[in-house]
Protein backbone atom coordinates (compact mmCIF):
# COMPACT_ATOMS: atom_id res chain seq x y z
CA UNK A 1 0.00 0.00 0.00
CA UNK A 2 1.33 3.44 -0.93
CA UNK A 3 0.18 7.03 -0.43
CA UNK A 4 -0.88 7.19 -4.07
CA UNK A 5 -3.18 4.17 -3.56
CA UNK A 6 -5.04 5.81 -0.68
CA UNK A 7 -8.20 7.82 -1.15
CA UNK A 8 -9.02 8.13 2.55
CA UNK A 9 -7.23 9.80 5.41
CA UNK A 10 -3.74 9.62 3.88
CA UNK A 11 -4.73 10.39 0.28
CA UNK A 12 -3.21 13.89 0.28
CA UNK A 13 -0.25 13.10 2.55
CA UNK A 14 3.19 14.19 1.34
CA UNK A 15 6.52 13.31 2.95
CA UNK A 16 8.79 15.97 4.43
CA UNK A 17 12.12 15.92 2.61
CA UNK A 18 15.16 14.85 4.62
CA UNK A 19 13.23 13.22 7.45
CA UNK A 20 12.42 9.66 8.50
CA UNK A 21 8.64 9.23 8.32
CA UNK A 22 7.23 6.93 10.99
CA UNK A 23 4.55 5.47 8.64
CA UNK A 24 5.92 5.63 5.11
CA UNK A 25 9.22 4.81 3.42
CA UNK A 26 10.97 7.31 1.18
CA UNK A 27 9.17 5.75 -1.78
CA UNK A 28 5.81 6.59 -0.18
CA UNK A 29 4.89 2.98 0.67
CA UNK A 30 3.60 1.97 4.08
CA UNK A 31 6.23 0.32 6.24
CA UNK A 32 5.41 -3.43 6.04
CA UNK A 33 4.85 -3.99 9.78
CA UNK A 34 2.23 -1.20 9.86
CA UNK A 35 0.16 -2.19 6.82
CA UNK A 36 -2.84 -3.56 8.71
CA UNK A 37 -3.02 -0.62 11.13
CA UNK A 38 -2.65 2.00 8.39
CA UNK A 39 -5.19 0.24 6.17
CA UNK A 40 -7.69 0.33 9.03
CA UNK A 41 -7.01 4.01 9.78
CA UNK A 42 -7.24 4.84 6.08
CA UNK A 43 -10.89 3.84 5.90
CA UNK A 44 -11.86 7.08 7.67
CA UNK A 45 -12.94 9.91 5.44
CA UNK A 46 -11.85 13.47 6.21
CA UNK A 47 -15.27 14.31 7.66
CA UNK A 48 -15.32 11.16 9.79
CA UNK A 49 -11.84 11.81 11.13
CA UNK A 50 -12.65 15.41 11.96
CA UNK A 51 -15.63 14.21 13.99
CA UNK A 52 -13.45 11.64 15.75
CA UNK A 53 -10.84 14.29 16.58
CA UNK A 54 -13.55 16.53 18.04
CA UNK A 55 -14.92 13.63 20.11
CA UNK A 56 -11.43 12.84 21.41
CA UNK A 57 -10.85 16.44 22.45
CA UNK A 58 -14.23 16.56 24.18
CA UNK A 59 -13.43 13.34 26.06
CA UNK A 60 -10.13 14.80 27.28
CA UNK A 61 -11.89 18.01 28.27
CA UNK A 62 -14.48 16.07 30.26
CA UNK A 63 -11.70 14.10 31.96
CA UNK A 64 -9.95 17.35 32.92
CA UNK A 65 -6.72 16.37 31.15
CA UNK A 66 -4.96 19.70 31.55
CA UNK A 67 -1.62 21.38 32.13
CA UNK A 68 -0.61 24.91 33.05
CA UNK A 69 1.61 27.48 31.34
CA UNK A 70 2.74 30.05 33.87
CA UNK A 71 3.82 32.62 31.27
CA UNK A 72 0.48 32.62 29.44
CA UNK A 73 -1.59 35.58 30.64
CA UNK A 74 -4.75 34.18 29.04
CA UNK A 75 -5.16 31.78 31.93
CA UNK A 76 -3.11 29.04 33.53
CA UNK A 77 -5.24 25.98 32.81
CA UNK A 78 -5.21 24.44 29.31
CA UNK A 79 -6.42 21.23 27.74
CA UNK A 80 -3.40 19.21 26.68
CA UNK A 81 -3.32 19.29 22.83
CA UNK A 82 -3.85 15.80 21.45
CA UNK A 83 -3.54 14.44 17.92
CA UNK A 84 -5.59 11.35 17.18
CA UNK A 85 -3.27 9.83 14.55
CA UNK A 86 -1.14 7.41 16.64
CA UNK A 87 2.59 6.91 16.41
CA UNK A 88 3.41 3.22 15.81
CA UNK A 89 6.63 1.46 16.86
CA UNK A 90 7.43 -2.04 15.64
CA UNK A 91 8.17 -4.87 18.06
CA UNK A 92 11.67 -5.14 16.60
CA UNK A 93 12.45 -1.46 17.23
CA UNK A 94 10.95 -1.63 20.69
CA UNK A 95 13.08 -4.64 21.68
CA UNK A 96 16.16 -2.59 20.81
CA UNK A 97 14.87 0.43 22.77
CA UNK A 98 13.87 -1.67 25.78
CA UNK A 99 17.34 -3.23 26.03
CA UNK A 100 19.08 0.12 25.53
CA UNK A 101 16.95 1.99 28.05
CA UNK A 102 17.41 -0.66 30.74
CA UNK A 103 21.18 -0.61 30.15
CA UNK A 104 21.27 3.19 30.37
CA UNK A 105 19.25 3.28 33.60
CA UNK A 106 21.48 0.68 35.26
CA UNK A 107 24.55 2.76 34.45
CA UNK A 108 22.99 6.05 35.58
CA UNK A 109 21.86 4.41 38.82
CA UNK A 110 25.41 3.19 39.47
CA UNK A 111 26.84 6.61 38.59
CA UNK A 112 24.64 8.35 41.15
CA UNK A 113 25.49 5.82 43.84
CA UNK A 114 29.20 6.30 43.09
CA UNK A 115 29.09 10.10 42.96
CA UNK A 116 27.46 10.26 46.39
CA UNK A 117 29.89 7.70 47.82
CA UNK A 118 33.44 6.83 46.72
CA UNK A 119 33.48 8.79 43.42
CA UNK A 120 35.54 6.06 41.76
CA UNK A 121 34.69 7.25 38.24
CA UNK A 122 36.17 10.67 39.04
CA UNK A 123 39.27 9.26 40.71
CA UNK A 124 39.97 7.21 37.60
CA UNK A 125 39.43 10.34 35.46
CA UNK A 126 36.81 8.77 33.22
CA UNK A 127 34.64 11.92 33.53
CA UNK A 128 35.97 15.46 34.20
CA UNK A 129 35.68 16.04 37.94
CA UNK A 130 34.95 19.75 37.58
CA UNK A 131 31.91 19.08 35.37
CA UNK A 132 30.32 16.74 37.90
CA UNK A 133 31.19 18.48 41.16
CA UNK A 134 30.45 21.86 39.58
CA UNK A 135 26.97 20.86 38.42
CA UNK A 136 24.20 23.05 39.82
CA UNK A 137 22.24 20.03 41.04
CA UNK A 138 25.13 18.15 42.66
CA UNK A 139 24.39 18.20 46.42
CA UNK A 140 27.59 17.46 48.37
CA UNK A 141 25.72 17.41 51.72
CA UNK A 142 24.11 14.14 50.59
CA UNK A 143 27.40 12.30 50.13
CA UNK A 144 27.45 9.15 52.23
CA UNK A 145 23.66 8.92 52.49
CA UNK A 146 22.24 5.72 51.04
CA UNK A 147 18.52 5.96 50.18
CA UNK A 148 16.08 3.44 51.65
CA UNK A 149 15.89 0.48 49.28
CA UNK A 150 19.14 1.49 47.59
CA UNK A 151 17.41 2.93 44.50
CA UNK A 152 17.86 6.55 43.36
CA UNK A 153 16.05 6.76 40.01
CA UNK A 154 12.72 5.10 40.73
CA UNK A 155 11.06 6.87 37.78
CA UNK A 156 13.08 7.86 34.73
CA UNK A 157 12.01 9.64 31.57
CA UNK A 158 14.48 9.41 28.68
CA UNK A 159 13.87 11.69 25.69
CA UNK A 160 14.57 10.07 22.30
CA UNK A 161 14.59 11.34 18.75
CA UNK A 162 14.87 9.45 15.48
CA UNK A 163 17.34 10.71 12.90
CA UNK A 164 16.95 10.67 9.08
CA UNK A 165 18.52 7.21 8.97
CA UNK A 166 15.82 5.85 11.30
CA UNK A 167 18.23 5.53 14.25
CA UNK A 168 16.84 6.30 17.71
CA UNK A 169 19.13 8.63 19.66
CA UNK A 170 18.96 9.73 23.29
CA UNK A 171 18.47 13.49 23.46
CA UNK A 172 18.45 13.93 27.23
CA UNK A 173 17.80 12.19 30.55
CA UNK A 174 15.11 13.23 33.06
CA UNK A 175 15.90 11.73 36.45
CA UNK A 176 14.40 14.18 38.94
CA UNK A 177 10.62 14.46 38.48
CA UNK A 178 9.84 13.37 34.90
CA UNK A 179 6.27 14.21 33.93
CA UNK A 180 3.80 13.23 31.22
CA UNK A 181 2.95 9.58 31.91
CA UNK A 182 -0.68 10.40 32.79
CA UNK A 183 -1.16 11.67 29.24
CA UNK A 184 0.19 8.36 27.91
CA UNK A 185 -2.59 6.51 29.71
CA UNK A 186 -5.36 9.02 28.94
CA UNK A 187 -4.36 9.20 25.27
CA UNK A 188 -4.62 5.41 25.06
CA UNK A 189 -8.11 5.35 26.60
CA UNK A 190 -9.36 7.87 24.05
CA UNK A 191 -7.69 6.24 21.04
CA UNK A 192 -9.05 2.78 21.89
CA UNK A 193 -12.57 4.18 22.07
CA UNK A 194 -12.31 5.97 18.73
CA UNK A 195 -10.33 3.35 16.76
CA UNK A 196 -11.19 -0.04 18.33
CA UNK A 197 -10.78 -2.00 15.08
CA UNK A 198 -7.48 -0.40 14.09
CA UNK A 199 -6.18 -0.90 17.61
CA UNK A 200 -7.09 -4.60 17.64
CA UNK A 201 -5.61 -5.22 14.19
CA UNK A 202 -2.34 -3.52 15.13
CA UNK A 203 -1.80 -5.85 18.16
CA UNK A 204 -0.65 -3.17 20.61
CA UNK A 205 0.93 -3.64 24.03
CA UNK A 206 -0.90 -2.28 27.09
CA UNK A 207 0.07 0.86 29.00
CA UNK A 208 -2.66 0.78 31.65
CA UNK A 209 -0.51 -1.40 33.92
CA UNK A 210 1.73 1.55 34.74
CA UNK A 211 -0.01 2.75 37.95
CA UNK A 212 0.08 -0.71 39.52
CA UNK A 213 3.73 -1.18 38.49
CA UNK A 214 4.55 2.25 39.92
CA UNK A 215 2.87 1.36 43.22
CA UNK A 216 4.85 -1.91 43.37
CA UNK A 217 8.08 -0.03 42.62
CA UNK A 218 7.45 2.48 45.39
CA UNK A 219 6.59 -0.20 47.94
CA UNK A 220 9.69 -2.18 46.98
CA UNK A 221 11.96 0.48 48.51
CA UNK A 222 10.00 0.92 51.75
CA UNK A 223 11.94 0.72 55.04
CA UNK A 224 9.21 -1.65 56.34
CA UNK A 225 7.38 -4.64 54.86
CA UNK A 226 5.53 -3.77 51.64
CA UNK A 227 2.21 -4.92 53.13
CA UNK A 228 2.57 -2.38 55.96
CA UNK A 229 3.82 0.47 53.79
CA UNK A 230 2.00 3.78 53.49
CA UNK A 231 2.75 5.62 50.25
CA UNK A 232 1.79 9.24 49.48
CA UNK A 233 2.16 11.49 46.44
CA UNK A 234 3.50 14.90 47.51
CA UNK A 235 2.32 17.74 45.25
CA UNK A 236 3.11 21.46 45.39
CA UNK A 237 -0.62 22.01 44.89
CA UNK A 238 -3.28 22.72 42.26
CA UNK A 239 -1.38 25.63 40.72
CA UNK A 240 1.48 23.41 39.63
CA UNK A 241 1.65 22.80 35.87
CA UNK A 242 1.43 19.01 36.31
CA UNK A 243 -1.21 18.90 39.06
CA UNK A 244 -3.54 16.83 36.89
CA UNK A 245 -0.88 14.16 36.72
CA UNK A 246 -0.21 14.23 40.47
CA UNK A 247 -3.89 13.64 41.27
CA UNK A 248 -4.24 11.08 38.46
CA UNK A 249 -1.35 8.94 39.71
CA UNK A 250 -2.44 9.12 43.35
CA UNK A 251 -5.98 8.09 42.38
CA UNK A 252 -4.95 5.24 40.06
CA UNK A 253 -2.41 3.89 42.58
CA UNK A 254 -4.96 4.14 45.41
CA UNK A 255 -2.74 6.28 47.63
CA UNK A 256 -3.17 9.68 49.28
CA UNK A 257 -2.37 12.95 47.49
CA UNK A 258 -0.84 15.32 50.05
CA UNK A 259 0.66 18.79 50.28
CA UNK A 260 3.44 19.89 52.62
CA UNK A 261 1.14 21.05 55.49
CA UNK A 262 -0.35 17.52 55.59
CA UNK A 263 3.03 16.08 56.63
CA UNK A 264 5.28 16.55 59.64
CA UNK A 265 8.44 14.97 61.02
CA UNK A 266 8.77 13.64 64.57
CA UNK A 267 11.65 11.54 65.92
CA UNK A 268 13.09 11.50 62.39
CA UNK A 269 10.00 9.78 61.01
CA UNK A 270 7.42 11.29 58.64
CA UNK A 271 3.72 11.34 59.50
CA UNK A 272 0.59 12.41 57.65
CA UNK A 273 -2.22 14.17 59.47
CA UNK A 274 -5.52 12.33 59.18
CA UNK A 275 -8.95 12.64 60.77
CA UNK A 276 -8.00 9.65 62.92
CA UNK A 277 -4.72 11.15 64.05
CA UNK A 278 -1.13 10.97 62.72
CA UNK A 279 -0.16 8.01 60.53
CA UNK A 280 3.39 7.01 59.62
CA UNK A 281 4.47 7.52 56.00
CA UNK A 282 7.13 5.20 54.59
CA UNK A 283 7.41 6.25 50.92
CA UNK A 284 6.95 9.70 49.39
CA UNK A 285 6.58 10.04 45.63
CA UNK A 286 7.51 13.68 45.51
CA UNK A 287 6.56 15.94 42.65
CA UNK A 288 8.02 18.97 44.41
CA UNK A 289 11.41 20.27 43.27
CA UNK A 290 14.04 19.42 45.86
CA UNK A 291 15.00 23.10 46.27
CA UNK A 292 11.64 23.55 48.01
CA UNK A 293 11.46 20.15 49.73
CA UNK A 294 12.89 20.87 53.19
CA UNK A 295 13.40 24.45 54.46
CA UNK A 296 15.88 23.17 57.07
CA UNK A 297 18.30 22.13 54.30
CA UNK A 298 17.34 23.89 51.08
CA UNK A 299 15.40 27.14 50.62
CA UNK A 300 14.46 28.44 54.07
CA UNK A 301 11.59 30.49 52.61
CA UNK A 302 9.87 27.45 51.06
CA UNK A 303 6.22 26.97 51.97
CA UNK A 304 6.08 23.79 49.85
CA UNK A 305 8.45 21.71 51.95
CA UNK A 306 8.41 19.58 55.07
CA UNK A 307 10.86 20.65 57.81
CA UNK A 308 13.01 17.71 58.86
CA UNK A 309 12.28 15.56 55.80
CA UNK A 310 15.95 15.27 54.86
CA UNK A 311 16.80 14.13 58.41
CA UNK A 312 14.21 11.33 58.14
CA UNK A 313 15.53 10.48 54.66
CA UNK A 314 19.16 10.36 55.86
CA UNK A 315 18.20 7.98 58.69
CA UNK A 316 16.54 5.64 56.19
CA UNK A 317 13.13 6.06 57.83
CA UNK A 318 11.42 7.23 54.65
CA UNK A 319 12.05 6.54 50.97
CA UNK A 320 11.78 9.54 48.64
CA UNK A 321 11.17 8.95 44.94
CA UNK A 322 13.01 10.17 43.07
CA UNK A 323 15.99 10.41 45.39
CA UNK A 324 17.52 13.76 46.22
CA UNK A 325 20.54 14.88 44.20
CA UNK A 326 19.64 13.09 40.95
CA UNK A 327 19.92 16.32 38.97
CA UNK A 328 23.67 15.90 38.66
CA UNK A 329 23.05 12.95 36.31
CA UNK A 330 20.64 14.74 33.99
CA UNK A 331 22.79 17.85 33.72
CA UNK A 332 23.19 18.38 29.97
CA UNK A 333 26.97 18.81 30.34
CA UNK A 334 27.20 15.37 32.01
CA UNK A 335 25.01 13.75 29.30
CA UNK A 336 27.89 13.32 26.76
CA UNK A 337 29.64 11.03 29.25
CA UNK A 338 26.82 8.50 29.76
CA UNK A 339 28.34 6.11 27.16
CA UNK A 340 31.55 6.20 29.23
CA UNK A 341 29.52 5.41 32.36
CA UNK A 342 28.10 2.35 30.61
CA UNK A 343 31.60 1.15 29.72
CA UNK A 344 32.97 1.92 33.19
CA UNK A 345 30.23 0.41 35.37
CA UNK A 346 28.82 -2.33 33.13
CA UNK A 347 31.80 -3.23 30.91
CA UNK A 348 29.43 -3.04 27.93
CA UNK A 349 29.19 -0.96 24.79
CA UNK A 350 26.21 1.46 24.70
CA UNK A 351 23.19 0.05 22.90
CA UNK A 352 21.60 3.43 22.21
CA UNK A 353 23.18 6.22 20.22
CA UNK A 354 23.41 9.82 21.45
CA UNK A 355 23.59 13.22 19.74
CA UNK A 356 27.14 14.61 19.29
CA UNK A 357 27.55 17.30 21.93
CA UNK A 358 29.93 20.22 22.49
CA UNK A 359 30.53 21.10 26.15
CA UNK A 360 31.16 24.83 26.31
CA UNK A 361 33.10 24.46 29.58
CA UNK A 362 35.88 22.96 27.44
CA UNK A 363 37.84 25.67 25.63
CA UNK A 364 38.15 23.87 22.30
CA UNK A 365 34.43 23.10 22.22
CA UNK A 366 33.54 26.66 23.22
CA UNK A 367 35.60 28.17 20.40
CA UNK A 368 33.90 25.92 17.87
CA UNK A 369 30.42 26.73 19.21
CA UNK A 370 30.77 30.53 19.14
CA UNK A 371 32.16 30.32 15.59
CA UNK A 372 29.31 28.09 14.36
CA UNK A 373 26.25 29.37 16.20
CA UNK A 374 24.27 29.56 12.97
CA UNK A 375 24.58 25.78 12.58
CA UNK A 376 23.98 24.58 16.16
CA UNK A 377 21.31 24.19 18.80
CA UNK A 378 22.53 25.70 22.09
CA UNK A 379 20.97 24.62 25.40
CA UNK A 380 21.33 25.78 28.98
CA UNK A 381 22.41 22.73 31.00
CA UNK A 382 19.93 23.35 33.82
CA UNK A 383 16.79 24.36 31.88
CA UNK A 384 13.90 22.21 30.63
CA UNK A 385 10.69 22.55 28.66
CA UNK A 386 12.33 24.21 25.67
CA UNK A 387 13.50 27.22 27.69
CA UNK A 388 17.05 28.61 27.61
CA UNK A 389 17.58 27.36 24.07
CA UNK A 390 18.91 28.87 20.84
CA UNK A 391 17.91 27.25 17.54
CA UNK A 392 20.89 28.63 15.65
CA UNK A 393 19.75 27.93 12.06
CA UNK A 394 16.43 29.74 12.73
CA UNK A 395 17.73 32.52 15.01
CA UNK A 396 18.38 36.12 14.04
CA UNK A 397 21.87 37.63 14.07
CA UNK A 398 21.05 39.60 17.24
CA UNK A 399 19.77 36.46 19.01
CA UNK A 400 22.96 34.59 18.12
CA UNK A 401 25.10 37.49 19.33
CA UNK A 402 23.23 37.58 22.66
CA UNK A 403 23.88 33.86 23.13
CA UNK A 404 27.53 34.25 22.19
CA UNK A 405 27.94 36.72 25.07
CA UNK A 406 26.12 34.39 27.46
CA UNK A 407 28.30 31.43 26.48
CA UNK A 408 31.53 33.38 26.90
CA UNK A 409 30.50 34.79 30.29
CA UNK A 410 29.14 31.48 31.71
CA UNK A 411 30.52 28.61 29.59
CA UNK A 412 29.64 25.88 32.14
CA UNK A 413 25.96 26.72 31.69
CA UNK A 414 25.79 25.74 28.00
CA UNK A 415 26.20 22.83 25.63
CA UNK A 416 25.61 22.76 21.87
CA UNK A 417 24.56 20.09 19.41
CA UNK A 418 24.13 19.91 15.65
CA UNK A 419 20.46 20.19 14.77
CA UNK A 420 19.33 16.63 14.15
CA UNK A 421 16.37 16.37 11.79
CA UNK A 422 13.59 14.81 13.87
CA UNK A 423 11.43 12.06 12.40
CA UNK A 424 7.94 12.98 11.26
CA UNK A 425 4.58 11.36 11.82
CA UNK A 426 1.23 11.92 10.07
CA UNK A 427 -0.68 14.50 12.11
CA UNK A 428 -4.22 15.85 11.73
CA UNK A 429 -4.23 19.58 10.96
CA UNK A 430 -7.78 20.84 11.67
CA UNK A 431 -7.53 24.13 9.78
CA UNK A 432 -6.26 22.35 6.66
CA UNK A 433 -8.67 19.40 7.08
CA UNK A 434 -5.94 16.94 6.19
CA UNK A 435 -3.06 14.90 7.57
CA UNK A 436 0.40 16.47 7.29
CA UNK A 437 3.87 15.45 8.53
CA UNK A 438 4.94 16.96 11.85
CA UNK A 439 8.14 16.38 13.82
CA UNK A 440 7.99 14.14 16.89
CA UNK A 441 10.09 12.88 19.77
CA UNK A 442 9.46 10.13 22.33
CA UNK A 443 9.71 9.96 26.12
CA UNK A 444 9.62 6.37 27.40
CA UNK A 445 9.24 5.82 31.16
CA UNK A 446 11.40 3.43 33.17
CA UNK A 447 10.59 2.20 36.68
CA UNK A 448 13.47 0.87 38.77
CA UNK A 449 13.13 -1.29 41.88
CA UNK A 450 15.87 -3.22 43.72
CA UNK A 451 15.18 -6.03 41.20
CA UNK A 452 16.14 -3.76 38.28
CA UNK A 453 14.50 -1.55 35.63
CA UNK A 454 11.22 -2.09 33.76
CA UNK A 455 10.25 -0.08 30.68
CA UNK A 456 6.64 0.91 29.99
CA UNK A 457 5.89 -0.42 26.45
CA UNK A 458 5.04 2.93 24.93
CA UNK A 459 5.69 6.45 26.08
CA UNK A 460 4.77 10.05 25.45
CA UNK A 461 5.10 10.97 21.80
CA UNK A 462 5.29 14.75 21.66
CA UNK A 463 4.56 16.50 18.40
CA UNK A 464 5.46 19.95 17.06
CA UNK A 465 2.02 21.04 15.87
CA UNK A 466 3.29 24.20 14.15
CA UNK A 467 4.41 23.68 10.55
CA UNK A 468 8.21 23.72 10.28
CA UNK A 469 8.73 23.70 14.05
CA UNK A 470 11.19 21.51 15.95
CA UNK A 471 9.82 22.40 19.41
CA UNK A 472 7.59 19.65 20.78
CA UNK A 473 7.22 20.86 24.38
CA UNK A 474 3.64 21.50 25.51
CA UNK A 475 4.77 24.76 27.12
CA UNK A 476 5.97 25.89 23.69
CA UNK A 477 2.92 24.94 21.62
CA UNK A 478 3.48 21.21 21.16
CA UNK A 479 0.97 18.39 21.62
CA UNK A 480 0.95 14.63 22.09
CA UNK A 481 -0.03 11.36 20.40
CA UNK A 482 -0.82 7.87 21.55
CA UNK A 483 2.21 5.60 21.09
CA UNK A 484 1.40 2.12 19.80
CA UNK A 485 4.08 -0.49 20.48
CA UNK A 486 3.36 -3.64 18.55
CA UNK A 487 3.47 -7.04 20.23
CA UNK A 488 6.16 -9.46 19.15
CA UNK A 489 5.38 -12.66 17.29
CA UNK A 490 3.64 -15.23 19.49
Amino acid sequence: MSISDSSGLFGSYSLLSGTFDEYFSGAGTVRPEFRQAVASLSTSSVDEFQRCQALAERALLNQGVTFSVYSDNRGTEKIFPFDLVPRIISSRDWKHLDEGLRQRMRALEMFLSDIYDGQRILQEKRIPQELVLGAKHYLPMLRGIRPAGGVRVHIGGIDLIRDPGGVFRVLEDNLRTPSGVSYVIENRLVTKKVFPQAFDRARIQRVDLYPSRLAETLRSVSPVDAAETAVVVLTPGPYNSAYFEHSFLARTMGVELVQAPDLFVENDCVFVRTTRGPRRVHVIYRRTDEAFLDPEVFRPDSMLGVPGLVRAYAKGNVAVANALGNGVADDKAVYPFVPEMIRFYLSEEPILEQVPTYVCAREEDRRFVVEHLSELVVKAVDEAGGYGMLMGPQATASEREAFRKRIESEPRRYIAQPRVELSTCPTWIPEARRVEPRRVDLRPYILTSPAGPWVLPGGLTRVALVSGSYVVNSSQGGGSKDTWVQKGEA
